[in-house]
């Protein structure tokens, strides 16, 4: 144990030394945690770097245009961005996921409509503004509605427009999980949504519009 010291003000201890306990080390007055494994990451958020890639940052290799041909690769981003004639159109990978982490970053400014989705039937997370309800429901599951229970209401003190958003996705049996930015901001159970299906991003119809995807990454759980 650690005694006060004689002409120590009260409640203020010293530690001259390490002390070693468990998992912890003591140095002075300030803790560091170290875990036995190495350095502590969030059980919630597994590091970025375990999932695979799934765009290669050069071309469209491994993905399906499907409606206008609005997709293109600029920059090491995927480029979805509609013209006057504001239809829409959807980009897909060729490879169908059912458990599955889905991770990546966003960039849009201004009124866009877009998302992310899973499985099949088509689950979807909102990118942007809704076109029903006029307003920002980025990170919020659409289902031809946007049940309440599945909306995201604190993704908007997170959400950084103009800027690189990381948006994380987990779909594990019949529970849906979304980070944004590193902090969980909604969860949406169903068991409608069983089929293993691709992963899809979004480009709207009825508004022109431009949303930008990097460093996208995917694996099966």
């Amino acid at each position: 144990m650690l005694a006060l010291q004689p002409g120590r003000p009260q409640g203020i201890i010293t530690m001259p030394k390490i002390i070693r306990h468990g998992r912890f080390v003591w140095i002075g007055s300030a803790v560091l945690a170290v875990a036995l494994t190495g350095l502590v990451t969030r059980a919630d958020v597994p590091p970025t770097a375990s999932l695979p890639p799934i765009f290669n940052g050069e071309d469209l290799t491994g993905w399906t245009v499907v409606g206008g041909p609005f997709w293109k690769v600029v920059d090491g981003a995927i480029v979805g961005e509609s013209d006057s004639t504001k239809k829409g159109s959807m980009l897909y990978t060729e490879k169908p996921y059912g458990d599955v982490i889905v991770e990546g970053e966003v960039r849009f400014t201004g009124e866009i409509d877009s998302g992310i989705m899973v499985r099949k039937p088509e689950l979807q997370v909102q990118i942007g503004v809704s076109r029903s309800l006029k307003k920002d429901m980025t990170c919020s599951f659409y289902t031809g509605t946007y049940p309440e229970e599945a909306q995201a209401p604190k993704a908007a003190d997170l959400l950084k427009p103009g800027e690189w958003n990381r948006v994380r996705l987990e779909a594990k049996g019949d529970t849906f999980t979304v980070w944004l930015n590193g902090q969980q901001v909604s969860q949406y159970t169903s068991e409608k949504h069983r089929e293993p299906g691709p992963i899809g991003l979004q480009i709207h119809s009825g508004l022109v519009m431009k949303v930008e995807f990097r460093d996208l990454r995917a694996k099966a759980l």
